[in-house]
This record gives structure tokens, C-alpha cells and sequence, in this order.
């Protein structure tokens, strides 16, 4: 499989990262992108054909990765569109749909679109996809290959149900490390050092969390078991509840998805 990569950036790197440590060759791999910096950076770590433009004297692929930034995909979109046959068009650009994306290439259908999240850096992402229909099985393998290659994959049946996908996982990473500056700057405020009470709380997030992905228990029993009655955890949980703070949560997650409806709204909208 040949990939081109229409843009450079950090999510971009992590899939090449990821599909290389899987076996794939450099050769197959291209990466059109503006900044020189960055064409260096990738060419120089991993070994790709890096371009300042699309070269139309070399070959797309089978599949080209659109990993531009949301306000550029029109643009990207139009450059890219007179080059299209039979390619496999994936897009992880927060907030375009598909409907925008296909008529910003003229009407082009075989489209992914994905919606990683930044773990996706260091191997453990996870990444809602959702299939145009005229995408063909094959094409659907390619797009789970790349990104199942940064971690787990998701797919949905409905492309508004990315909208809440952004919400829950490609926000969350934000909402993990704010509770894990809450679990910090408590262990700081009981006597530890901001060293001590980094590593406190980032493994005791870490720990939890593995427990939770490997067992198959609801994970209100997990909880249960951590929570002894007249103990610590019932203490603080108790403080929790009366502070309402899991409504508040799930309040806050319902306001991430409407905005990501907004989003795409505006994203789409002719100019």
C-alpha cells in the first residue's frame, strides 16, 4: 500500500511512526508538506519523500491521508482534486463532513473519516471512523491498518455519531490530564513534591486505567471494590456526589459535542 500524507504535522508523524513500526516501508510512503522544518524533521527521522507541493510526476497511491488543519482542508481539497481517480481519501481533520469534503473535491465519494486523539502519539489512541458508502471493503481494511496502527479503532455507523466521538475521546486526553493536575496539586498540598506527586498521581491514573481496559466488570464494581464502607474512598466519593460533580462531568461532555455540531456547521459552510 502507498500512502501520500497531505500535511506533516504531529498526528501525521504519529502515523507514519505507527504503520513503520508495523512493517511498512519508507518507500511507500510520501508527505506533502509547507514547512520546510517539518519536512526535514520527518525525512530526516523516518526516511519519506517529503514535497513542498504535489508532484504530479509522483503517483498518490492507493491512499491519500488529508492531516491538515481543519481551516485548511479546502484548500488542500481543491489542489488535491483534479489528481483523483480511484484513491482511498482519508481525512482526520476535526469537525469537516464528508458531504463538505466531497464537494470541496468535485464530487469525489470514497472517503474515511477519522477522528484520532493525541495518545494516538505514543502508540495508545483510540479512533472513531465512519465509511462513505462507496468505499469498498479493501478500502475500509486500508483505513483500519492505518489507524489501528496507533491503537484502537471504532467504527461508527453514523458519520454525527464522530460528533460525540470528539467529545468523549478526541477532547478527553484534556479531561484526563486535568483530573490527573487535581490528584497533583492535592498530593502537593498534603506535603509531596511536585516530583513525588506527579508520579503519585500519573501512575495511580495509569494503573486504573489498565485495570479497567483488561477486566471485564462494570466499572462501578471496580469502584465498589476500592471503597470500603466508613473509609478514605468513601470519604472523598461522598464529597464528590455532594458536590455533583459526575453531572457536572457528563454535562460538560454534552457541551463538547454541541460544539462540535457547531463546528462542522461552520467548517462547511461556503464562503
Amino acid at each position: 500500500m502507498n500512502i501520500t500524507f497531505i500535511g506533516g504535522g504531529n498526528m501525521a508523524a504519529a502515523l507514519i511512526g505507527g504503520i513503520m513500526a508495523k512493517g511498512h516501508a519508507a518507500a511507500g510512503i510520501r508527505v506533502v508538506e509547507l514547512q520546510r522544518e517539518a519536512r526535514e524533521r520527518l525525512a530526516a527521522q523516518y526516511g519519506v519523500m517529503c514535497m513542498d507541493a504535489a508532484d504530479a510526476a509522483v503517483p498518490l497511491g492507493e491512499v491519500v491521508v488529508l492531516a491538515v488543519k481543519p481551516q485548511q482542508m479546502r484548500t488542500a481539497a481543491e489542489a488535491l482534486k483534479p489528481r483523483l481517480a480511484h484513491e482511498l481519501v482519508i481525512t482526520i481533520a476535526a469537525g469537516i463532513r464528508l458531504v463538505d469534503l466531497s464537494r470541496w473535491l468535485g464530487g469525489y465519494t470514497a472517503l474515511v473519516r477519522c477522528m484520532p486523539n493525541t495518545p494516538a502519539l505514543v502508540g495508545s489512541g483510540i479512533s472513531g471512523l465512519y465509511a462513505a458508502a462507496a468505499v469498498a471493503p479493501e478500502q475500509r481494511v486500508q483505513a483500519e491498518t492505518i489507524l489501528g496502527a496507533v491503537g484502537a479503532t471504532l467504527w461508527v455507523s453514523e458519520e454525527k455519531l464522530l460528533d460525540p466521538v470528539t467529545a468523549i475521546s478526541g477532547s478527553g486526553p484534556a479531561y484526563v490530564f486535568y483530573f490527573i493536575e487535581a490528584l497533583q496539586q492535592a498530593a502537593q498540598e498534603m506535603g509531596f513534591s511536585e516530583g513525588d506527586a506527579r508520579t503519585l498521581a500519573v501512575e495511580t491514573f495509569v494503573g486504573a486505567a489498565k485495570l479497567a481496559a483488561q477486566s471485564q466488570e462494570q466499572l462501578a464494581l471496580l469502584r465498589a471494590r476500592v471503597t470500603s464502607r466508613g473509609g478514605t474512598t468513601e470519604s472523598a466519593l461522598a464529597s464528590m456526589e455532594a458536590d455533583a460533580v459526575k453531572s457536572l462531568i457528563v454535562r460538560a461532555l454534552h457541551a463538547a459535542n454541541q460544539r462540535a455540531q457547531e463546528l462542522g456547521e461552520q467548517l462547511g459552510a461556503d464562503e
